[in-house]
């Protein structure tokens, strides 16, 4: 018999998907996530297309898969530092850096009532702050707080030890190491948006009232830092006039040279948060095509049914921000009329593009990448293979399709030696 066990890196919904999935087929499951919490950029969604519904349920159930299964062993603040070995016999080192926090934490919050510093909050894109001990967000898996080491004032303030009845704190946790050994490797690290500060021509990220589609999402979750509404960051007001900005670092030869696939229904999804928040607010996608594939199609035509959503076919050349009010001005050609036209906006947003995780991040291992970073399929080494957008942009449903696949491929590695 080979080593039926396996390690699966990134803890979003193609590496949830692909643990059960090997779980439940009966591998040793190795779960490894950077982050605090499992949920990946799904968590930050608001909702899906085209059922507009939360991630949160679907997320939950594969929690509860995790939970009554003994085949999984899940491993959160903890990165991949090195692996050796072959197809059916690696050896993994993977680093696992201190949370601060011990198993009998209940969440109750009450450290976070005490603590007197603050950290950006990154699930929420920078948009407001959090306590130096923070939950990521209100359904974080697992539910148990962890501390901000660079924000934490350390033993010289100790006031969430002193709140904490449970003596869930410790501050003096250390980094530790975990040595395994597994047949097969699925790495789905996910994604992570294009980075607007590459994109000078369209502020850089120096404007505040151009945000990315990311940070739209946490605007309207209710969950998120504006309680669910819509706001302009500069001032707090209700845009009116909100311009939607297709590709923006996609499909481009000096940014990502990849269509992200996604893009175009988030925004038609997004068209909606606008509208039911603002029946009156007019509404402009510049795009180069609308790419609403398949069943999508009926949803694109809604959208384009709705009053004051206008659609001008063009990429927007520069943004500029108007100093006196803080609103944005669009120079685009628009095709249709074959016209240079600026146009001003409360609000614009980039519907930035789907940049892999491994265009900075690469696997401690010998693999092949494609332009923009995506894993290429195949040699050089076999028994570790790419999962969901880790390999090519995609929608949840695609990528836990394919996440399965690789689960496919890593069972036949476990049992090929």
């Amino acid at each position: 018999m080979g080593n039926k066990s396996v390690l699966v890196v990134g803890g979003g919904m193609s590496g949830i998907s692909a643990a059960v999935e090997a779980a439940e087929a009966g591998c040793e499951v190795y779960l490894v996530e950077k982050n605090s919490y499992l949920g990946g950029r799904v968590a930050q969604i608001n909702q899906y297309f085209p059922k507009m519904c939360p991630p949160n349920c679907g997320l939950e159930i594969n929690f509860q898969r995790i939970k009554k299964n003994p085949n999984i062993h899940f491993f959160t603040l903890a990165e991949v530092e090195k692996i050796s070995g072959q197809e059916g016999n690696f050896d993994v080192t993977i680093k696992l850096k201190p949370r601060y926090v011990n198993e009998n934490c209940t969440g109750c919050g009450k450290c976070t009532e005490v603590c007197p510093a603050e950290r950006d909050d990154e699930f929420n894109c920078g948009i407001g702050k959090t306590k130096a001990i923070y939950l990521a967000h209100p359904f974080a898996f697992p539910m148990k707080y962890v501390i901000d080491a660079a924000a934490c004032q350390g033993d010289s303030c100790g006031k969430c030890v002193e709140a904490c009845e449970y003596k869930a704190i410790d501050l003096n946790m250390e980094p530790q190491t975990v040595n395994i050994n597994v047949g097969a490797i699925i790495w789905a690290t996910g994604w992570k948006p294009y980075d607007i500060t590459k994109l000078s021509n369209y502020g850089g990220g120096r404007f505040k009232n151009v945000i990315t589609n990311l940070s739209l999402e946490r605007m309207a979750a209710l969950t998120g830092p504006t309680e669910g509404k819509i706001l302009r960051p500069s001032d707090g007001k209700e845009p009116q006039n909100i311009a939607f900005v297709q590709c923006a670092g996609s499909r481009d030869e000096n940014h990502l040279k990849t269509c992200s696939s996604v893009c175009c229904m988030a925004t038609l999804k997004q068209v909606n948060y606008v509208r039911e928040q603002y029946p009156d607010a007019n509404i402009t996608i510049y795009f180069m095509d609308i790419r609403a594939m398949g069943k999508h199609e009926d949803y694109y035509q809604k959208v384009l049914e709705e009053q004051n959503v206008k659609l001008i076919k063009g990429k927007p050349s520069e943004i500029k921000e108007n100093p006196e009010n803080n609103n944005l001005l669009v120079l685009a050609e628009n095709q249709f009329t074959q016209e240079v036209e600026t146009l001003e906006y409360d609000l614009v947003v980039l519907a930035t593009g789907m940049e892999p995780a491994t265009a900075s991040d690469k696997v401690p291992a010998e693999l092949n990448y494609d332009v923009d970073g995506f894993v290429i399929d195949g040699p050089p080494t076999p028994g570790i293979y790419a999962a969901g957008c880790t390999r090519k942009p995609g929608d949840v449903a695609t990528s836990v399709q394919d996440a399965t696949a690789a689960v496919l491929k890593a069972i036949q590695s476990t049992v090929r030696r």
